[in-house]
């Protein structure tokens, strides 16, 4: 996010753009290697392919109108027989222009993007294969893509992004669209989820990731008409911790249409549609759900997992290593042993118990049923056992 330095500019997203300058930045992003080439082998494989396809369609009508002509058809078949070419013609023009707009249009949308990112105070890069990011929707399927990142680190880490991956094969290749906010936060969490119950389907959850419902905690007031908090069995009292009055009321007020997860030491915001986009209501909408989170993280830098206290205190006491000794008995002048400050018994250090990184993961039971109810159905309907009930 932008500093108080930075007011929020919207300008860069709808002002007319140079294509010139537009083209340049394109050009400057491929030679930097951040951007792939426009010509990249698919896209010669589908020229070729549908070079190919003209010059035989075009083949096949010119015969057809040789043959109509030495019939004898006239000047009127002589017009019949080179229509389809005319219709080819047209065919390649339309799609040699729509490339050329589509061309125009994306380099255009880059500028702007990258405009409005430096306007801010941030940085933008128009694509990133497979992010190394925890959250649950990074873990999915495969042809992991972010594109249109815009990013700040003032006050804290913040990304912007789209989100595509696919799963299935074949007919069943299924394409999936989100947009993030990955926010950087000062120590690891419990592993908290929150489910927007706004956004729901009919069959549920709309997030790629089923959890146990045993880790479902109830909170105060209006939340749960909100959100379906999830957190790891016995961190209840830190969930409820992390989230006091007046944290839940700020996501009820900014966030309620999105999905929440805390993994580590990030909160990511989801949704089912593209957030970094050139219309200036999302971004406005975006900055200010980021902005009303942000002073409330400091609260949460100063949670610590009380599970740790042993553990640091086992490491404590723990007699040192052979080597270490005889290393430090081999000092001459100064001594080997480096210093280290003794660990605070009374507060654990930051981090987050194994047991509390990650949820446990639950069974789609709603989805397993539909899917063998249909599968029944079709069984039945093809053996004819469902003619015996419908007579």
């Amino acid at each position: 996010m932008p500093s108080p330095a930075y007011p929020f500019d919207a300008r860069p997203l709808v002002e007319p753009v140079d294509p010139a300058a537009a083209r340049a930045f394109t050009h400057q992003l491929q030679m930097g290697g951040r951007l792939p080439s426009g010509f990249t082998g698919s896209t010669v494989v589908g020229i070729v392919v549908m070079a190919i396809a003209v010059v035989m369609f075009a083949s096949v009508f010119l015969t057809v109108a040789f043959s109509v002509v030495d019939a004898g058809a006239g000047g009127f078949g002589m017009l019949v027989g080179l229509a389809p070419l005319l219709i080819v013609g047209v065919v390649v023009a339309v799609v040699a222009v729509a490339f050329v707009a589509g061309t125009r249009a994306s380099a255009q949308r880059m500028y702007r993007l990258d405009r409005f990112a430096r306007a801010n105070g941030m940085s933008y890069e128009p694509r990133l294969d497979s992010p190394g990011l925890p959250g649950m929707i990074f873990g999915v399927g495969d042809a992991r893509q972010s594109t249109d990142l815009v990013r700040g680190d003032r006050p804290r880490f913040v990304e912007f992004a789209n989100y595509r991956y696919t799963t299935g094969s074949g007919k069943n290749r299924t394409t999936h669209t989100w947009g993030y906010v990955a926010v950087r936060l000062d120590a690891p969490l419990p592993h908290i989820v929150l489910d927007a119950t706004g956004n729901n389907g009919l069959f549920g959850s709309n997030l790629p990731a089923t959890f146990d419902k045993d880790q479902r905690l109830g909170l105060e007031g209006d939340f749960d008409r909100y959100f379906s908090l999830s957190c790891p069995e016995g961190y209840e009292p830190d969930a409820l911790y992390l989230f006091t009055p007046d944290i839940m009321a700020r996501f009820i007020d900014n966030a309620a249409a999105l999905d929440v997860e805390i993994v580590d030491d990030w909160l990511f915001l989801y949704s089912k549609r593209d957030f970094s986009t050139l219309d200036p209501a999302t971004w406005a909408w975006l900055f200010s759900v980021v902005g009303a989170l942000l002073d409330k993280f400091a609260q949460w830098a100063r949670w610590r997992d009380d599970r740790l206290r042993a553990q640091a205190a086992a490491m404590t006491n723990a007699p040192a290593p052979a080597d270490a000794v005889a290393a430090a008995s081999a000092g001459s002048e100064a001594s080997a042993v480096p210093f280290v400050a003794p660990l605070d018994p009374l507060r654990p250090p930051p981090g987050v118990a194994p047991q509390g990184r990650r949820l446990r993961r639950g069974v789609p039971w709603v989805s397993i049923l539909l899917i063998g109810g249909v599968a029944l159905f079709w069984i039945l309907s093809q053996t004819g056992v469902l003619g015996l009930f419908f007579r």
